[in-house]
């Protein structure tokens, strides 16, 4: 993933590489460590010690890019799922919008052929139906974690507002996002499965995920563009 991230063609950016450690058991960061010495000034590594899971470790992730001075911050996965040939179009867009969303669910975009009816039903109804229902959002694939985002949407957000810790994370950021009347880009991309590693997405944690969308349209079902955090 590093190599084919500094192999990407970026006229005019500069690109820097930030590896998000929430103390992997696997040896994640020492190889993260062996790689940002032969990257030097390129690539870092962030090894979490404090509470672990999913929102501290993207939230810890996004304050060190932003107090890097990062104008544009992309998120995505290390298994391949989120194809790095993707950021040159994300790179393309998001000077004109406030967030550029890598989408599974409109169209042209799509999941990997080898997903079971069922998980691809559940997939798409949890994103396009459930979570729109209830939140009333228009982005589509709400649990996306391929974005692309400007420093000043991230800033405005304020991310102290953020309180979800496990895959709702994603919702939340969504939900909050529109809230403020930020300008929403969803392109379409291939999602396949992972080439390393297994998921843990489990069925506890997705009915988990599900009842806490809920919290997030309780929490933030106010928000208006001019709640938008200063600096």
């Amino acid at each position: 993933m590093v190599t084919a991230l500094f192999d990407l063609r970026l006229p005019s950016i500069s690109l820097e590489l930030l590896v998000v450690d929430d103390e992997s058991p696997d040896g994640t960061g020492q190889v993260a460590d062996e790689l940002a010495g032969h990257y030097a000034g390129r690539m870092y590594v962030m090894h979490r010690t404090g509470p672990r899971g999913l929102g501290h470790a993207y939230i810890d992730g996004f304050r060190w890019a932003l107090n890097h001075g990062a104008d544009y911050i992309v998120q995505m996965d290390c298994d391949f799922s989120h194809s790095p040939d993707y950021i040159p179009v994300f790179i393309e867009h998001i000077p004109n919008y406030d967030v550029v969303v890598g989408s599974r669910y409109v169209p042209g975009g799509r999941t990997d052929e080898r997903w079971s009816w069922g998980r691809r039903f559940l997939s798409w109804w949890a994103n396009s139906v459930y979570t729109r229902m209830i939140l009333g959002t228009h982005t589509r694939d709400t649990t996306a974690g391929f974005k692309c985002w400007r420093r000043e949407t991230l800033a405005g957000i304020d991310l102290d507002r953020v309180h979800s810790q496990g895959y709702v994370f994603q919702v939340e950021m969504a939900y909050i996002t529109e809230q403020l009347g930020y300008r929403v880009l969803e392109i379409p991309i291939y999602f396949p499965d992972r080439k390393i590693g297994r998921s843990k997405m489990s069925m506890k944690v997705k009915i988990e995920a599900a009842l806490r969308v809920w919290e997030v349209r309780q929490r933030h079902h106010h928000l208006r563009p001019s709640d938008r955090a200063s600096g």
